[in-house]
């Protein structure tokens, strides 16, 4: 098939996403009043605003996150917003010991778990590959490893509430991108780890919900002092994404899209027409910025 054709159908099936696609999903704040959440990576950035959002619909919420004065000024704020309880652990995900400990906690303090939202990430370079494997093993730990631990961890809890399990993704865990080599390794991971549980827990009648957001560039303070010289398309609002991810995982989706424009349309050429998206993709990069960042 020409690359013309595909791009064609490709556009058909945009157009087709568009008229389906509907904001009006029956979503009630009420849903998380009195439920118990854990939010890892909450001391700044999307999880931050994830648990202003769960505070303020006055759920039970536990934090974590490596910096304790940051989780600290998290949970005085949630507690301001509404929040039934707030609570924060602080500790690194390098450390599966530390993961497992994060789950005790919420078991001990909450005594069981609604929904658990894995959000966190290790530090990596937006640049060209430089060669070291043992930072993608490193980073493998921390962004995949740990996502797996905690929910291993989290299950028998979650089985008795019929609750969700949200992983919070990334496009380039859809779509292999430029300069996020380590990055977008282990968001891949992620995929086929949650996507082949999810189909065992169907397989096996397990009433606990597997939610994978896929997102696009967020105003985040680390993305936008990473990626911003660089990458052309505005940043979508970290708050409005929070709750996206929020909603997704209440309602049980299979999956969440944010922005829906930015990261479900462009898939939709990914298997049609995968040159005119690298195309796309690379049109949105400015090479010269990436140079100078080296």
């Amino acid at each position: 098939m020409s690359l013309l054709i595909k791009v064609i159908v490709a556009f058909i099936g945009i157009l087709v996403a568009f008229y389906f696609y509907s904001g009006d999903d029956g979503f009630d704040p009420a849903m998380l009043k009195g439920k118990r959440v854990i939010v890892t990576g909450a001391s700044s950035g999307i999880g931050e605003q994830m648990a202003y959002h769960l505070a303020q619909m006055g759920s039970h919420v536990l934090i974590t996150a490596r910096t304790e004065e940051k989780l600290k000024k998290v949970v005085e704020k949630c507690k301001q917003l509404g929040a039934a309880s707030a609570y924060y652990i602080p500790g690194s995900m390098d450390n599966m010991t530390f993961a497992k400990q994060v789950v005790q906690e919420a078991e001990r303090l909450f005594d069981g778990l609604d929904m658990l939202i894995l959000n966190h990430i290790g530090y990596t370079y937006f640049n060209y590959f430089d060669g070291d494997v043992d930072h993608v093993r490193d980073l493998l730990e921390i962004n995949v490893l740990s996502y797996a631990t905690m929910t291993v961890a989290a299950l028998p809890m979650l089985k008795k509430s019929n609750g969700n399990v949200v992983v919070v993704s990334s496009f380039a865990g859809k779509v292999g991108l430029p300069l996020t080599v380590p990055y977008s390794t282990t968001k891949f991971a992620l995929d086929g780890f949650f996507s082949s549980l999810r189909m065992e827990f169907k397989q096996q009648k397990t009433n606990v919900s597997v939610t994978l957001c896929v997102l696009s560039y967020i105003d985040t303070d680390s993305a936008i002092n990473t990626v911003s010289k660089v990458i052309q398309q505005p940043a979508a609002p970290k708050e409005e994404c929070a709750l996206e991810i929020i909603k997704g995982g209440t309602l049980r989706k299979r999956e969440v899209y944010y922005k829906y424009e930015a990261t479900k349309i462009p898939l939709l050429l990914r298997d049609w027409a995968p040159e005119f998206l690298e195309y796309l993709v690379l049109k949105n990069y400015d090479v010269e910025k990436v140079e100078q960042t080296k």
